[in-house]
């Protein structure tokens, strides 16, 4: 069976958790990326169970604490960050202080503030001070609607163009983005709700893996971003396309079905 990149590092990851969890059944201390890899995978897992991002976080931070680790393991894994696939799409889960409450008297050194909500409401203009991780700087702003009965979240570093099919937004011209809010933040969109929300081009190489997987490639490539695009409005994933709405909800109820069959075909449907 063919893998996609993402797929792949789904089942690197678990396998690496599931190492981690054999190893602290057998009483040994885990170390930084056995720490690590358990509870990214314990979040994922979750997530695949249909628990929500706010309770997926907060279960995380209950699995370890400071003694199932070696010493020094607290003080350099002060948060746990994987992109998990939830019912309302994938989204980036930031753990903080991973190894709960109990951990903050064995890392007194850890002075990033992680008591904050991180749950914003962007709705202004989008304008920072800085480009640096807690204020990034928006280039422009998109009008996004939430068409689903559910509310959806969208979080700080989601590819805007891949996002939930039941958002209609003009994803050419959220190609290579994310929200230019706060790492680990998250926006939520209400049933029948639109708002206009700030973005910022996705930093780093600009090589998308994941998320719908019709990327996998170098986000400034002309040929890798037609594909995506085409690919997602054959597949229902509500759109905007120089000013005129395109899909319907009932189109984008199957569109993560539609894609999942074009991936496994190598076609378009």
């Amino acid at each position: 069976m063919a893998l996609t990149p993402g797929e792949h590092d789904r089942l690197l990851l678990h396998l690496q958790g599931q190492l981690a969890r054999e190893r602290r059944a057998r009483g040994l201390l885990l170390n930084v990326p056995e720490a690590t890899a358990l509870i990214a995978d314990s979040v994922c897992e979750m997530a695949r169970d249909g628990v929500d991002l706010t309770t997926a976080r907060e279960r995380a931070r209950t699995l370890l604490g400071p003694e199932d680790v070696l010493p020094g393991v607290i003080e350099t894994v002060t948060e746990v960050r994987v992109e998990a696939r939830f019912d309302d799409g994938t989204r980036l889960v930031v753990v903080h202080r991973p190894f709960g409450d109990a951990a903050d008297e064995v890392a007194r050194d850890v002075t990033r503030d992680v008591t904050r909500d991180v749950t914003r409401d962007p709705g202004n203009d989008g304008s920072a001070a800085d480009d640096s991780a807690d204020h990034p700087v928006a280039v422009g702003a998109l009008d996004i609607a939430n068409e689903a009965p559910t509310a959806i979240g969208l979080t700080s570093h989601v590819h805007l163009a891949e996002v939930n099919p039941r958002l209609r937004l003009d994803r050419a011209a959220a190609f290579g983005m994310r929200l230019a809010i706060p790492t680990g933040d998250t926006v939520w969109l209400h049933p029948g709700e639109s708002r206009r929300l700030p973005f910022t081009p996705i930093g780093g190489a600009r090589v998308q893996v994941g998320t719908s997987g019709v990327v996998d490639g170098p986000l400034d490539d002309p040929q890798v971003r037609a594909r995506a695009l085409a690919t997602l409005r054959a597949c229902g994933y509500l759109d905007v396309v120089d000013g005129t709405p395109l899909g319907s909800i009932e189109q984008a109820e199957a569109a993560v079905a539609a894609l999942v069959r074009t991936r496994s075909v190598g076609k378009a449907p």
